[in-house]
């Protein structure tokens, strides 16, 4: 049989490793194929580990020399290259695996020249396996990160579509930067070199292939507002950029965010949504990912389960920001110290968040009306003149992962915090429309898509849990 026609003949009888170590299949004839993860041999026999990403765990292949192709082909098989298997599924006496396959059939159908492949049989640091991006899923600690982002991806929207919510698409390319702090990517194509100018010496961004400054989006909140206004309930779950020169372990350029919009919600009903939905995706990755959490905790700096855990048995604490500033200073007081200053008007850093759910609340804490200079022009001010319905929801193990609020609806008060932000109300002159035309009390929040699977899996660079991370100074592949 020729290489073209075991590959039809097999193509649709591969049995995924996974059902193999769930037990849903029995021992028999099999065909499987994947990577080769380490192989070890002699003139009479060689040991294979192949792994087919469905599975951290891999199976061993037994290949006897008396195969047709072993001394031309088997015996020179090394760690990268791909096989296509055909054999028996036998229960194995060795330790610490309960199947082995003998094989009956191998095929090479990629070669690894063992000179020059990036992912030897030897410990690399995630440093390195950043520079090979386009290869590290082939290792047991990524393909298990990268199949619970997967997971997760799919419990957010079972979650969302099972709430009745409509999943919306927002643009990338904009002109507003939604945020309104001017960290953006912008789009043009102007000649950079020489671009027409007015009569001020300023770039005539007329001429430009959108007639006006554009960039790309740091959030899809406005436009999926525009889209609740219609659908009552909705979704976006996608890409946004930010052009923040940061090199933190916590920051990305490209990121993925996950933003509900409401219509007639209020803080409180955000606040219960985002709890519903941590839980939800918790609940989900305990279900289908055992193996995975179990690889990368002994992998990870420290196990996440025991949080993951924590969010699904322990009722989530609701504080206002007051109160939490209150708790941090009674803590500094008591000998407690922080890196970063504390104080009623600051921000709260992550060691604070931490302190807060991990030390002080022992559980998942959500902090909300922080003070109206902190957060952005769209969100609710409270009659004190001081605070706006912002929430954060903080998770032990990283901090915080949900941002949100109550979205202002007030025209005058929206105008004017508009101004206040020093943003021209003119240029999001579509957005007041929202509120000319039947506005309604709204509320939403933001999910940073990689943020919460640092919190699942463990990783504490964000670089580690994205396939393709693009920081400052890099964007390869």
């Amino acid at each position: 049989m020729s290489p073209e026609d075991f590959t039809m003949a097999l193509k649709d009888a591969f049995t995924p490793l996974a059902r193999v170590h769930a037990d849903a299949v029995q021992p028999g004839p099999i065909a499987v194929a994947g990577w080769v993860r380490t192989r070890r041999g002699s003139k009479k026999f060689s040991f294979l580990e192949l792994n087919d990403g469905s599975h951290p765990k891999g199976i061993q292949i037994i290949a006897d020399a008396a195969l047709p192709n072993y001394e031309s082909e088997v015996a020179k098989i090394t760690t990268g290259c791909g096989l296509m298997v055909e054999g028996v599924l036998v229960e194995s006496p060795g330790q610490g695996q309960k199947y082995e396959i003998q094989a009956k059939s191998i095929r090479v159908s990629g070669w690894a020249d063992p000179e020059t492949y990036p992912l030897q049989k030897k410990e690399m640091t995630y440093e390195y396996l950043r520079d090979v991006a386009h290869l590290r899923v082939r290792t047991a600690t990524f393909s298990s990160v990268f199949r619970v982002r997967a997971v997760v991806a799919q419990a957010i929207h079972a979650f969302f579509s099972g709430e009745g919510f409509s999943y919306v698409h927002t643009p990338l390319l904009t002109t507003n930067d939604g945020e309104g702090a001017g960290e953006t990517f912008k789009v043009t194509t102007l000649d950079v070199g020489k671009p027409p100018r007015g009569k001020d010496g300023a770039v005539d961004f007329s001429q430009d292939f959108f007639g006006r400054e554009a960039m790309l989006c740091v959030t899809g909140q406005l436009e999926a507002e525009a889209l609740m206004a219609g659908l009552g309930k909705v979704y976006t779950f996608g890409p946004t950029f930010r052009a923040e020169n940061s090199n933190t372990s916590r920051h990305l350029s490209e990121f993925w965010m996950i933003e509900p919009e409401m219509a007639f919600w209020d803080l409180e009903d955000t606040m219960q949504l985002a709890e519903d939905l941590i839980r939800a995706v918790v609940k989900e990755v305990f279900a289908r990912c055992e193996a995975d959490l179990e690889l990368l905790a002994a992998k990870a700096e420290e196990d996440m389960r025991p949080f993951l855990k924590m969010a699904l048995e322990r009722p989530l604490v609701r504080v206002t920001y007051t109160e939490a500033v209150a708790v941090l200073e009674k803590a500094i007081a008591g000998g407690k110290v922080f890196e970063n200053a504390v104080g009623w008007g600051e921000d709260l850093k992550s060691e604070h968040e931490r302190y807060l759910c991990e030390t002080h609340f022992a559980a998942p804490t959500i902090v909300y009306n922080y003070p109206e200079q902190l957060k952005a022009f769209y969100m609710y001010a409270n009659d004190d003149g001081k605070t706006v319905r912002a929430m954060d929801l903080l998770m032990p193990g990283i901090g915080e992962v949900v941002g949100g609020s109550q979205r202002e609806d007030r025209m005058d008060v929206l105008m004017a915090r508009m101004r206040g932000k020093g943003i021209d109300p003119a240029h999001l002159d579509w957005y007041l429309d929202l509120r000319r035309y039947g506005g309604v009390p709204h509320a939403g929040f933001g999910l940073g898509f990689e943020r919460l699977l640092m919190w699942v899996t463990g990783m504490t660079n964000i670089r580690d849990v994205i396939p393709f991370p693009r920081v400052p100074g890099t964007c390869a592949f």
